[in-house]
């Protein structure tokens, strides 16, 4: 059995679910494309080859063997994109809640059935279907759980709106004794930069006490104000809207000391090592072609 524990974002990693790009399927159509970054890439014909992606998982794998993290792969289904393990489930304590995601995508859930099967019955959780949500957007931070949200009236014509506040209620009442506070994140079905497809590509925590943000990310100012406060202003590094458009957000905790970053990363590399820690630099550029880098395609399962 899986003995799941998932308090925050940057305790010591023991055991995660890492997607997988191999047999990715053919170049999405326009039409087929989930966010607006993709479909950038699919007009101008720069859309990720498959090889290229294979080689940056595989070099996440061997950062996760060298710090002796057990990993989980998704079995293959012919053909289909993979790699996101972060959008179809997520952790919060002993909990995985399965996300509602778009329904193109229910199939991934299966292909990780080898994992699901292996945690107790009364720990897997299947919220009711109008609670839309995706791992992205969820962020377990001890005591409290920030979740990205968007509670327009249009929610329905963004297909870059992926967690409503219905599921915002239910995770609040799944975990009463957690603060769960949600923001709301701007969105744009066609413009990347003014896109955050999901809470970690505008923010994430680092360490003990800081933050990488990036304030057009959100939608309300206040709530942003909210989270320089938390983790005060000295402790937060503020990322430009091009950093945010290469998803310098969305880095990876192994432990407090330890994150994986992009290797194209400079300034925030040299921030991160400047404040004490170890970073494992990877390439991983032609996975954030498709809006989603090192957090979105792994699913925490034990942290200590």
């Amino acid at each position: 059995m899986i003995k799941l524990n998932i308090k925050n974002e940057t305790s010591r990693l023991r055991s995660v679910v890492l997607g997988i790009a191999k047999s990715n399927g053919p170049i999405p159509t326009i039409e087929e494309a989930y966010d607006p970054k993709s479909t950038q890439h699919i007009k101008a014909g720069t859309y990720p080859k498959e090889e290229d992606m294979i080689k940056e998982m595989d070099a996440v794998a061997e950062v996760f063997k060298k710090y002796d993290v057990e990993v989980f792969r998704p079995k293959i289904i012919e053909g289909y994109n993979q790699i996101f393990s972060r959008d179809i489930a997520f952790v919060i304590e002993d909990k995985i809640i399965t996300a509602n995601i778009l329904p193109d995508r229910d199939k991934e859930i299966d292909a990780i059935d080898h994992v699901w099967q292996q945690i107790p019955k009364e720990n897997r959780i299947k919220l009711p279907a109008y609670c839309h949500v995706e791992g992205g957007d969820v962020m377990p931070w001890n005591d409290y759980i920030f979740i990205g949200t968007y509670s327009g009236e249009d929610y329905s014509n963004h297909i870059t709106a992926r967690t409503n506040m219905d599921a915002v209620i239910a995770i609040q009442e799944l975990f009463p004794e957690k603060i769960v506070k949600s923001f709301e994140l701007r969105k744009h079905n066609t413009d990347p930069k003014e896109n955050a497809l999901h809470l970690d590509c505008c923010f994430q925590p680092i360490g003990k006490n800081k933050a990488i943000l990036h304030k057009n990310g959100f939608l309300v100012e206040s709530e942003y104000q909210w989270l320089v406060n938390f983790f005060g202003k000295e402790n937060v590094f503020e990322i430009t809207k091009d950093e945010m458009y290469n998803m310098n957000s969305n880095i990876f905790s192994i432990s407090e000391e330890v994150v994986i970053s992009e290797r194209n990363f400079t300034r925030l590399n040299t921030w991160l090592r400047e404040q004490g820690f170890t970073v494992e630099e990877v390439p991983y550029a032609e996975i954030a072609k498709q809006e989603g880098l090192l957090r979105c395609s792994t699913m925490p399962l034990i942290r200590d």
